[in-house]
Parts: structure tokens; C-alpha cells; sequence
């Protein structure tokens, strides 16, 4: 606390000494929203200024403000026969240029008219096919919100109809809408990717530190519900992520180094006449880096150790253009027993354990532009993740005895084709194949309480299948206030020749100049990690069988509405009633267990599955929303729903993630310091109330006299912890000067040090039901500089 104190007295005793104005330039591209053409002549300018900034868009579409203002401008980017689009409070800082790529959409006005038709809502995704339950998370939001550390999925927890508070404070997992994370679907540069966070589970969406640096990203959108056809395999919901183009006009670097880590970035022109540009970004954990400088930072020898790094490179050739990319990440974790049993107060006190995770993908993207009306995308890409996790009991004379291990290792190569075509205003067409090669090696064993404490081997081997995605959609744009999708998308899976069909359709009115009604609704579907078809199970002759090869694809109906009301230029309103009922649920065919997919959220079964549960969640979602204005904005979110499946026996339960209830509070607000007003103070909250965890009850007799934790069966999910509370706080400051901006941030989470109950447990050492508890107070320091 004393070097915070210290380091923000020092930059902000500089202040002073800066204060003459500082420009920046503000540059991008302006492109038709639907088709992808530049749009030649266009205009952007800055309306917040004395003597406004103007420029215009050339034949690339491509356009340049210099000599502007460092701070927030607002711009407006106009073309005939487009509706005009108003961009609030866009951050321009010394150390780097400000790239945009700006989309319009044309209008069904005469070419010789402009038609104002409002502003474009903020946040609403890049994707133009979405007409509901969609959402674009901008790089700024991840930045700026208090405890998301930069991360998009820590962002995302934020949205009505989202929470994490289930897997536990400091993991990123995403539960949308009562749905099991392993429902969402990651995408990258367009593709299907694996979970792109450090030690995560296998089978996971969600990890404790995201592999997606900020340095990288652009906006990105999020979906929660019936989303459009060209996203396949997905269950509960959808993040497609996009990385940004490197800067190809100008070198330009960034460093950071705080808790979570040491990353630097660097990008430019790939030469002096090329238009072709690349990024670079590279992460080191900062325990880690302490650790191997002599620093033991944990105290039980057992570092948390993480990297990762990504690239994009660029080549625009004419109506061409190739891009390479790339993200990996490697992460590894241990603890050590203490040798010393007298201390052991707790059972899992005993264990020495060792777990790692590590992820990559990258591809070749070609676009091809086929003329002013369609283009066409192909990508060709690998990706790969693996996990291990060893666990070993220790004796009372400190032997080692292998109590636990696992091992996944996932491979997929991927070729894929997309082709748009804008027919004209009213019409866009989009259709498109992937082609995806899996492949797998997994083993895991460990003593099974249920076997006698004998070891078992439930998964050991290698498998591969082929899935094949086929999909089309339309948008029908009838008029400026009424705009129609619809699409199929196909998937098969060569394992055991599974495939379904699944129709989508969306709608939306604007039936007045400032509210809208949206509907959607979709059939979806998603297969289980490649490793589940092929767990073993021990049979009477001493042998093992494989009884989920055949099993069935999970399906969900979607439906959804929605309201929006822009009850000001920077003030919105939106509730979204929603249903949706899947079947097809891998649950166990035993009538003494009520295990279902649905409520796990990573790692493989070690039973036997048929595809014959069910579940349905509903509920209702509401937003109120204050953009970026007047150096302030806020966010109220709260959402109520149930969540329930019915297993074997018939009887409709809670599922594990069934909260019931999750409410936000964001706000903040900027200071402009220095005599010059050059700088930036920011201060932002997050407020967090939810449900509490659901658990099992254990039967503590049945416990004690087996020596283990025998849960109740019957009542699975059943109880529900008290509810969970957590403040977060944020504080930063930017000071600009000329070519650099320095930028110091403090991240407090949990900052009234609540006790939030993460579950309950049966230990064998003390015979009794405990209590584990989520993260107390931490805090995340971290200092940035770019030039």
C-alpha cells in the first residue's frame, strides 16, 4: 500500500509539469455494414471541438484526423444514402493512434437525400445478422470495469443474465442464463476455438486467467440466446471474438507489469511501402518471474506459472487479403503437503498435487472481394489444448500414493468457407461449411470410493471423428423500421453418425422513433467433450465397457423477446422475457443417481450415459444503461430465472447452477486533471448480489461410517448457500504526455472482505461437515505505459 500511495503521488506531482496541449490522430476505414466495401467519400467528424475536425473517406474507404485533442471526442460518420451513426466518447490518449473500422447501414432513402435515423446503439454487436439477445463488449469496458482485469469473459459476467459466482471468484467462468458453461461456444477470428483461458479444466469454458490479452482485441460480440445460424455447436450461448488489426502506418508499443503478470506488445507497418501491418503480444506471470529470481511468493514452494502469446499479421492485397494469427498459452500449478502430519487439520490437507493446462490455435484467413456486393472467406486452421492433474496421498510416514490422474490432450484441424452477398438494400444473403478433424488422447483413473477405494482406469486411449457444419441464412430488411432473419444450420458427427437440423428466425420492429420489439427463436445443439464417448466402466467379468459411443447430440429450443426503450440519447432500457427447454440431456440410465451434463462444468464422466434427460430454464432479464457521457456512466442489470432438469426418475430438480437471482450495480466517473486538463482520474464501482451456490446435501451418519462423504441422492441441488455479496473497486490514473501515456490502476476485489460460502463438504479428519469459502479481499496493481 505504501508503493501505491507513493506512485500515484509521484505521477500526479508531475501533472504540473505537462501542460501544454497534446494531439493525437484519429484514422480507419469505412465500410458498408453488410457487403464490406469502402465507402468512398464518406465523412467523420469531431463534433466536440471548437473548430470541428472533418475528413473523408478515400477509395479504400480509409480516412485520417490529425492534430486532435488527447481525451474523449464524439464522432459522427455520415455518407449519402446511409443512415448517419453518432460514436460517444471514444478515449484518445498520447502514446497510441486511435484505429477504427466503422460500419453503415445503407438506407432505403433516394441517393440525392441523407436521412438522420438516430444514433446507432451502443453495444450492439458487430454481427449483422443478430436482431436479439446480442451484445458487442468493447475493449475499453474490459479496461475500465471494476475487477474485470481486462478480461472480455470477466466483462461479459456483468450482463444481465450472466453470472460466474458458481465456479468461484477468481475463475471467469460463464453461466448464461442457468445454463452449464460447457454450453458456451468460444470463436476466433470467425473460427471455433478451445477454451482460451489458463488452468481450466478439460471440457471447460472458464479458467483463472484469460489467454485473450487486451493489447490484441477488438470489440467482440456476446450472445445469450437464439443466436443466428452461422454459429453451430454451441448450446446456452456464443462469444465471438475478434482480434485487431496491427497499426500499418506507424511503430507503436505498449508494457505492462502487475499482479497478474509482465506483457509487453509491439506493432507497425510490416515495411515502408507495404500497407500490410503486424501484432505481437507477449505475457509472462509476474509470480512466477519472482519465483525463478529466488522469491518463494507463496510459501509452500507451489507457484502459479503462466505465458502466453499472440500475433496477427495483416496483408492487404486490392480486393485481396491474408491474414495470419495466433494465440497460445501454457499455465501449471502445484502444492506440497506439509511433512509434518501433526498439522494437518483437514483432510485434503494431506495431498502433494500438480495440474496443467495449456491451449493454442491460429489459422490463415483469405478474403476475397468478388465485386461491390459479396465477398468470400476461407480459413484454414489447428488448434489444440491440453490438461493434466496428478494427486498423491501421503502416509503417515509421508509415502506417496497416486490418488488421482488425468490426462487430455484435444486436437482439431479446421477448413471452413463463408460467402456473403449483399443483394441490395432490403436483401443479405450468407451461407458457408466447416469441415473440422477432431481428435483426442485422454486417461483417468482414481481411487473410487464407490469401487472400495480400488483404482480405476475410467478413460485410457485415443479416438478421432469428423463433424461436418453446413448453415444459411437471410436478412430481410422490409423497411427501416422492420427487419427479418432467418437460417438453418446442420451438424453431423462421425463418431456415431449423430446429426441435427436446426432452424432460426429473428425479428425487429422499431415501431417508434425511439423503442423497439425483438423476437427470436432457434433449435441448437452441441456434442459433448470427444473424450465423454469413451469412458469405461468396470463390468462384473473384470473387464470395461464403452457405453456412451452412441450417445445423442444435447438439444435446446430457444425463445426469446425483447423491449428496448432509448429513454435518452445515452440512456436505455431493455427487458427480455426468455424460455428455453432442452432434451436430449446426457444423464445416467441408473434410477439411484440424478447425475446430468447439465451440471457440471468440465472434466469427463466416469459412467454410463443415454441421451433421455430433460431441462428448462425461463426467466427475465433487465437492463438499464447510462453510456460513456459527460465523464460518467452506469450500468443496472438484474435478472430472475429457475433452472431445472429431471434425470432418470422422472422428478424435476434444481440444477446446480439454478442461483435464482443475480443483480449488478456498475458506475464511474473520470476527472480531467493538469492544467491543460490532458490527464485522467478514474474511479469505478461493481456492486454484486446473486443467489447463493446450490449443493447436495451429505447424509452425515451414512459418512461417518463409511469413512467418505455420501451425498443424498434424492435431494441433489437441493440446498442453496446464503446470498452472495461482493464489492468491487477500481481506481486509475492516465497522465499523457507527448508520445506516451503512462497509466496506473488499482483493482480491489471483494473489497469489503465479505465471507461468501462457495459450498460444504464432508472431512474425513474431523467427521464433520465444513465450510469452504470463496476469495477474500485481493488486490490487482498493475502500471502501463504506451509509445
Amino acid at each position: 500500500m505504501r508503493f501505491i500511495f507513493v506512485f500515484f503521488l509521484a505521477l500526479l506531482l508531475t501533472t504540473a509539469a505537462n501542460a501544454q496541449g497534446l494531439n493525437q490522430t484519429i484514422r480507419g476505414r469505412i465500410l458498408d455494414r453488410e457487403s464490406q466495401q469502402p465507402l468512398v467519400g464518406a465523412t467523420v467528424v469531431v463534433l466536440d471541438l471548437a473548430t470541428p475536425l472533418a475528413a473523408t473517406a478515400d477509395a479504400t474507404g480509409t480516412f485520417k484526423l490529425e492534430k486532435v485533442p488527447v481525451g474523449r471526442h464524439t464522432l459522427k460518420v455520415s455518407f449519402i444514402g446511409y443512415e448517419e451513426q453518432t460514436i460517444p466518447e471514444l478515449l484518445l490518449g498520447s502514446g497510441k493512434e486511435l484505429v477504427l473500422n466503422l460500419g453503415l447501414t445503407e438506407s432505403f432513402t433516394s441517393l440525392t437525400e441523407v436521412t438522420v435515423t438516430g444514433e446507432r446503439e451502443k453495444g450492439t454487436a458487430r454481427n449483422e445478422m443478430a436482431t436479439v439477445s446480442a451484445r458487442s463488449i468493447s475493449v475499453e469496458e474490459s479496461k475500465r470495469y471494476a475487477a474485470s482485469l481486462s478480461d472480455p469473459a470477466r466483462t461479459a459476467q456483468t450482463l444481465a443474465g450472466v453470472s460466474g459466482t458458481s465456479s468461484g471468484d477468481l475463475n471467469n467462468e460463464i453461466v448464461v442464463r442457468g445454463n452449464s458453461p460447457r454450453g458456451l461456444l468460444w470463436r476466433i477470428e470467425g473460427v471455433e476455438a478451445p477454451n482460451p483461458n489458463h488452468f481450466s479444466d478439460a471440457g471447460a469454458s472458464g479458467g483463472a486467467v484469460s489467454v485473450l490479452s487486451t493489447n490484441v482485441l477488438s470489440n467482440s460480440d456476446f450472445f445469450t440466446a437464439a443466436f443466428p445460424a452461422e454459429y453451430g455447436n454451441a448450446l446456452s450461448g456464443v462469444f465471438d471474438v475478434k482480434l485487431r488489426t496491427g497499426n500499418n502506418e506507424k511503430r507503436e508499443y505498449a508494457f505492462q507489469a502487475g499482479v497478474l503478470g509482465v506483457e509487453a506488445a509491439a506493432e507497425g507497418p510490416l515495411s515502408a511501402r507495404s500497407k500490410g501491418s503486424y501484432l505481437l503480444n507477449y505475457r509472462y506471470s509476474s509470480l512466477a518471474l519472482l519465483n525463478n529470481l529466488g522469491l518463494d511468493v507463496t510459501g509452500n514452494g507451489g507457484v502459479p506459472k503462466y505465458q502466453d502469446l499472440a500475433f496477427k499479421l495483416n496483408l492487404p492485397l486490392g480486393r485481396h487479403n491474408l491474414v495470419l494469427w495466433g494465440i497460445g498459452g501454457l499455465s501449471s500449478s502445484s502444492s506440497r503437503a506439509t511433512r509434518d502430519s501433526s498439522q494437518w487439520e483437514r483432510y485434503y490437507e494431506r495431498f502433494d498435487d500438480r495440474s496443467s493446462s495449456d491451449v493454442a490455435v491460429g489459422g490463415l484467413t483469405y478474403t476475397h472481394s468478388l465485386n461491390d456486393h459479396a465477398y468470400i472467406e476461407t480459413a484454414l486452421t489447428a488448434s489444440g489444448d491440453r490438461h493434466a492433474y496428478q494427486a498423491y496421498e501421503l502416509s503417515e510416514s509421508y509415502n506417496r500414493v497416486l490418488d488421482t490422474e488425468q490426462r487430455y490432450e484435444n486436437t482439431a484441424l479446421r477448413a471452413s468457407v463463408l460467402y456473403n452477398h449483399k443483394i441490395n438494400a432490403h436483401h443479405t444473403v450468407r451461407t458457408g461449411a466447416v469441415l473440422s478433424r477432431l481428435g483426442f488422447t485422454a486417461d483417468n483413473g482414481f481411487r473410487d470410493d464407490d469401487y472400495g477405494g480400488q483404482y480405476v482406469q475410467f478413460l485410457q486411449g485415443t479416438g478421432h471423428a469428423t463433424t461436418t457444419q453446413l448453415y444459411s441464412q437471410w436478412k430481410y430488411r422490409a423497411t427501416e423500421q422492420l427487419t427479418f432473419t432467418s437460417g438453418v444450420h446442420f451438424l453431423h458427427f462421425s463418431l456415431n453418425g449423430n446429426a441435427a437440423v436446426e432452424p432460426r428466425a429473428g425479428a425487429r420492429w422499431a415501431f417508434a422513433p425511439r423503442q423497439s420489439l425483438s423476437a427470436g427463436v432457434g433449435l441448437h445443439s452441441r456434442l459433448e467433450a470427444p473424450f465423454s464417448y469413451y469412458t469405461r466402466v468396470p463390468n462384473t467379468t473384470g473387464g470395461y465397457t464403452e457405453p456412451n459411443r452412441n450417445l445423442g447430440l444435447a438439444r435446446a429450443v430457444h425463445y426469446v423477446l425483447s423491449y428496448d426503450n432509448q429513454l435518452r440519447e445515452d440512456l436505455r432500457l431493455r427487458v427480455e422475457p426468455y424460455y428455453q427447454y432442452l432434451y436430449n440431456v446426457a444423464i445416467s440410465p441408473d434410477r439411484a443417481s440424478t447425475f446430468a451434463a447439465l451440471n457440471y462444468g468440465g472434466g469427463a464422466p466416469s459412467e454410463a450415459l443415454v441421451a433421455r434427460g430433460l431441462g428448462q430454464n425461463y426467466g427475465l432479464d433487465v437492463t438499464l444503461e447510462k453510456f460513456f457521457t459527460s465523464q460518467n456512466y452506469f450500468q443496472l442489470t438484474g435478472s430472475l430465472y429457475d433452472s431445472r432438469y429431471r434425470a432418470i426418475d422422472g422428478k424435476w430438480r434444481n440444477t446446480r447452477y439454478n442461483g435464482n437471482f443475480v443483480a449488478n450495480a456498475l458506475g464511474g466517473r473520470e476527472f480531467k486533471v493538469g492544467r491543460a486538463n490532458n490527464n485522467l482520474v478514474g474511479l469505478n464501482l461493481r456492486l454484486l448480489w446473486a443467489g447463493g451456490n446450490r449443493y447436495t446435501p451429505i447424509d452425515l451418519a451414512a459418512s461417518r461410517q463409511a469413512g467418505y462423504g455420501v451425498t443424498l441422492e434424492d435431494e441433489a441441488w437441493s440446498e442453496q448457500g446464503p446470498s452472495y455479496f461482493r464489492l468491487d473497486v477500481r481506481a486509475s490514473y492516465r497522465k499523457n504526455r507527448p508520445h506516451a501515456s503512462h497509466i496506473i490502476s488499482l483493482d480491489l476485489q471483494n473489497a469489503t472482505n465479505n465471507q461468501n460460502i462457495f459450498g460444504r463438504f464432508y472431512d474425513r479428519y474431523s467427521q464433520q461437515l465444513e465450510t469452504s469459502y470463496q476469495t477474500s479481499l485481493v488486490p490487482f496493481l498493475n502500471y502501463r505505459v504506451e509509445f
